[in-house]
């Protein structure tokens, strides 16, 4: 009952995809349905060096940190050493070279923030936003523990949200799909109105909180409700920590179509939009436009890597496509 009238809501009224507990896949997702995503994780990186292809690689944005270094010691220079390394002024205190010693972190902690609040429950073509990111937060889940990296992360919706440490094991992984799950399927056609939606600025705080430095968080949302506080947030977030965006859009926000009648609900009152009137079909494009132009400008300013995800398409093959992979290459292991 309540997937018909999200596929009546969203304008998704072709037949569903056949699963075993008749549930639409492309309404709300499952756990069964997110854990299938493992293997096809396989092959994509949020590591430094990246495909040509890449929205990660430096041409198109600023290159990913990656793992920061730790200082280990200080010790005379010898034979091979990289003198880049020399330390300066304790050579000349000295008189004698030395260098400054290194290490690698052993991980590289990420947390993603999975936006399911209501606004996410709307697509027209193949599946809700909520979906798509709910799909998206899963594949990097599961290639970020594989290379060996704590994942966490911040699931949050209208009214909650949940949070997840991170850490390097298979238990928190679980636990973050599994409040994705609950979060997904709490969003439904006929839920009641609410006096408040939740700000992005909420889990925005909170991941500033918690990723202090030499984090990789990633933000997968549709943005709804940014202000000059989110962009703050923004660059307080990015100036210590990897920082990639990741954008949901539906395809009908890349070109409204003029003529087109739109009933929009908060869950009690509705209203038609005629989009045939010269001036709604302005502001609702201006309004879309502006969404997009802010969080460009965002990547300009902070030298942010996006990574725009579209509802009206599969997942997968998005996100392979965006991270530089072919759908002919194999799904090897860096």
């Amino acid at each position: 009952m309540h997937d018909r009238a999200a596929r009546s809501r969203s304008g998704l009224n072709s037949k569903p995809p056949a699963k075993a507990d008749g549930a639409d896949p492309r309404i709300h997702v499952t756990l069964p349905q997110l854990r299938a995503l493992e293997s096809q994780a396989r092959g994509l990186r949020f590591l430094p060096r990246q495909p040509a292809a890449s929205v990660f690689n430096g041409r198109h944005a600023s290159r990913l940190r990656g793992r920061g270094l730790n200082f280990e010691e200080l010790r005379n220079y010898l034979p091979g050493d990289d003198p880049r390394t020399i330390d300066w002024k304790v050579t000349a205190r000295t008189g004698k070279p030395h260098v400054r010693v290194y290490s690698e972190e052993r991980d590289h902690p990420a947390l993603i923030l999975v936006d399911q609040r209501m606004s996410m429950f709307f697509g027209t073509k193949h599946a809700m936003k909520s979906v798509t990111a709910a799909e998206a937060a899963a594949l990097a889940a599961f290639r970020i523990l594989d290379q060996g990296d704590r994942i966490g992360g911040i699931i949050f919706g209208d009214e909650f949200a949940a949070e997840i440490k991170p850490k390097a094991n298979r238990s928190a992984r679980d636990q973050f799909l599994t409040a994705i799950v609950r979060a997904n399927q709490m969003l439904q056609a006929d839920a009641p109105a609410i006096d408040t939606q939740m700000s992005l600025n909420v889990p925005l705080r909170t991941a500033a909180r918690i990723a202090r430095r030499n984090h990789l968080v990633i933000l997968i949302s549709d943005f709804d409700g940014i202000n000059e506080e989110t962009s703050h947030l923004v660059g307080r977030i990015a100036s210590t920590n990897d920082l990639i965006l990741c954008p949901v859009t539906d395809p009908i926000a890349e070109e409204i179509p003029a003529g087109l009648k739109l009933v929009v609900s908060d869950g009690e009152l509705q209203i038609e939009l005629d989009t045939a009137s010269g001036e709604i079909h302005k502001r609702l494009a201006e309004f879309s436009s502006g969404r997009l132009s802010e969080i460009l400008g965002w990547q300009r300013k902070y030298g942010l890597p996006i990574l725009p995800l579209s509802a009206g398409e599969e997942t997968v093959p998005q996100v392979r496509r965006l991270t530089g992979l072919t759908p002919a290459q194999k799904l090897v292991k860096p």
